[in-house]
């Protein structure tokens, strides 16, 4: 019986051991990976004080899990065209081009020197710049009137006077319909071709101007 009782204490300790040895999920959580959200973000217009949050989202293992580590990440940006804080994508204004974003967060078992990165790209574009990743592509159609009538484009983005600039595709052809009123009758300047009270116009690179005079 005395042999029997230290079998099951011997028994006991090599369970108690195994179950000690056994790593604790709990503190080994390890983060793995982390991924921004979105992972590319494009800015249409070069406008100062535009915002778009990020997110950066860890997946753990021991156990497995996906946690939002946006407040604890460090952010940080390569390029002065946008700033960055806390996933806050600032634009400055006055300039364009492109920026890597990068959020690092600790793992989470090795310290803070063991961290894991996840990246974005952002992009801070005006059609109309030539100096920007998708610029030279829009140009400003502008028109001004002179004497008793109006001038309406097709499609009715100008209606002159009030709207008397409006912003198209390079190369469009845009028709400028004019509306004489008080017995006047329309002259045009700076039309690729005329038919009566219509002028179009092809856009140029750099940017198209027409005057239309009633008297």
């Amino acid at each position: 019986m005395k042999g029997k009782f230290v079998g099951l204490a011997m028994g006991a300790v090599l369970v108690l051991g195994a179950a000690l040895s056994l790593p604790s999920c709990g503190h080994d959580q390890k983060l793995v990976s982390v991924a921004i959200q979105p992972q590319t973000f494009t800015f249409l217009t070069n406008v100062a004080d535009q915002h778009e949050q990020l997110t950066a989202l860890g997946t753990y293992i021991h156990p497995p899990a996906q946690k939002d580590v946006t407040a604890e990440a460090n952010w940080t940006v390569d390029d002065g065209v946008v700033s960055v804080s806390a996933g806050l994508i600032t634009t400055p204004g006055n300039s364009c081009g492109g920026a890597d974003i990068t959020a690092t967060v600790p793992e989470g078992t090795g310290g803070a020197g063991n961290i894991v990165a996840g990246y974005a790209t952002i992009t801070v574009d005006d059609p109309s710049n030539p100096l920007c990743p998708g610029g030279g592509k829009l140009a400003n159609l502008s028109v001004a009137v002179t004497g008793d009538g109006s001038v309406a484009s097709v499609p009715p983005l100008i209606s002159c006077p009030g709207t008397c600039v409006a912003t198209y595709d390079i190369g469009a052809s845009v028709v400028l319909a004019a509306t004489p009123l008080g017995g006047t009758t329309v002259t045009w300047a700076g039309c690729s071709a005329q038919s009566g009270n219509d002028c179009t116009v092809t856009i140029a690179a750099g940017g198209s101007a027409v005057l239309a005079t009633f008297k």
